[in-house]
């Protein structure tokens, strides 16, 4: 995919190309006033029965039609075609969004090239359906470890049983309502979900320790920090630290604010012809939020069928969002 891209790319003249591992990078250098960053990754999750693309009118069926092919696919027209944007125009195709965020293609070319991703603001074409999701919501993974004593299954009465001790751990966490802040006009909902859990010894013991995974999605007026400390908080009625009790954060990706007083993201949404939503998902908005760098999302294709088997994109969303990203970038 990166092959193709900078193939297509290197035969444009008005555009500067930069290959760094797997991701592609062309930008305009027209001294203009403002720079935009448009944002898509190339790989896909696995097949589903899908790797095979088929038209059936208005509607290409396919794995990755929606995420995120067809926003790569609007991405490449605008950079192929216009030649003199009103705004300079960086367009960045990167690897690896699909795995593990450690991999992440952007990540790397703001730790290698970050002068590849200087912007104004930045819009990712991921899936919205035509419309903006603005922002996105952050993800905090916690292990909840709970204590026991081993003791022999037939007499349970002398040890202490560390899975039955999860119960109100999950009682709290089945009943937990979520904030539903609203944030530039974007109505945002938290949640919490018990995602997996792993104990016990042997079919004869008593377990002595229990473990709960939770995935907590919080809106972009909480730091990671906070986040946390509201999920400790909550836990805390039913957690004895004193026998070995403990919550554990295995992973934190912040969230990002929808930023759209910022006066190109305020034109997207106006030539958008929508209201903005908030994005309950987490998606690369966050890397250049980290940075003062206003994004948002907004991009042909369903979210609903992203890594579905039934994935597809309808010609009419491609149609709009190509219009709205080619009014923004060049006043047509």
């Amino acid at each position: 995919m990166a092959d193709l891209v900078e193939h297509r790319l290197r035969a444009v003249p008005w555009l500067v190309v930069d290959r760094v591992e797997h991701n592609v990078v062309a930008r305009t250098t027209l001294g203009r006033e403002r720079r935009l960053v448009l944002g898509g990754h190339l790989d896909t999750v696995p097949a589903n029965g899908n790797a095979t693309p088929r038209i059936e009118g208005d509607v290409l069926w396919g794995l990755g039609s929606a995420d995120m092919k067809s926003g790569l696919a609007v991405m490449l027209e605008l950079a192929t075609t216009i030649e003199a944007p009103v705004l300079d125009v960086t367009y960045v195709f990167y690897a690896c969004e699909e795995v593990a965020r450690a991999d992440n293609g952007l990540s790397r070319l703001f730790v290698l090239r970050p002068d590849l991703v200087e912007a104004d603001a930045a819009i990712l074409t991921e899936p919205t359906a035509a419309q903006v999701q603005a922002g996105c919501q952050g993800v905090v993974k916690m292990e909840v470890t709970v204590t026991g004593t081993r003791a022999h299954s037939a007499r349970p009465w002398l040890g202490v049983n560390a899975i039955h001790r999860l119960g109100p751990v999950l009682d709290l966490v089945a009943g937990y309502a979520g904030r539903q802040p609203v944030i530039d006009r974007c109505h945002y909902r938290e949640a919490l979900q018990a995602v997996g859990i792993r104990g016990g010894v042997a079919g004869n013991v008593v377990p002595d320790s229990a473990t709960v995974t939770l995935n907590h999605r919080f809106a972009p007026d909480r730091t990671g920090e906070q986040a946390i400390a509201a999920v400790e908080k909550l836990l805390a009625p039913v957690l004895d630290r004193d026998r070995g009790d403990r919550v554990e954060v295995v992973d934190l990706a912040p969230a990002a604010l929808p930023g759209l007083q910022d006066p190109l993201l305020a034109r997207l949404v106006a030539a958008s012809g929508g209201a903005p939503e908030a994005k309950l998902g987490w998606t690369d908005v966050a890397f250049f939020a980290e940075r003062g760098i206003p994004a948002t999302n907004f991009g042909p294709g369903d979210p609903a069928v992203a890594h579905a088997a039934a994935e597809r994109v309808d010609r009419s969303e491609l149609e709009t969002v190509h219009r709205v990203l080619a009014d923004l970038i060049a006043g047509l």
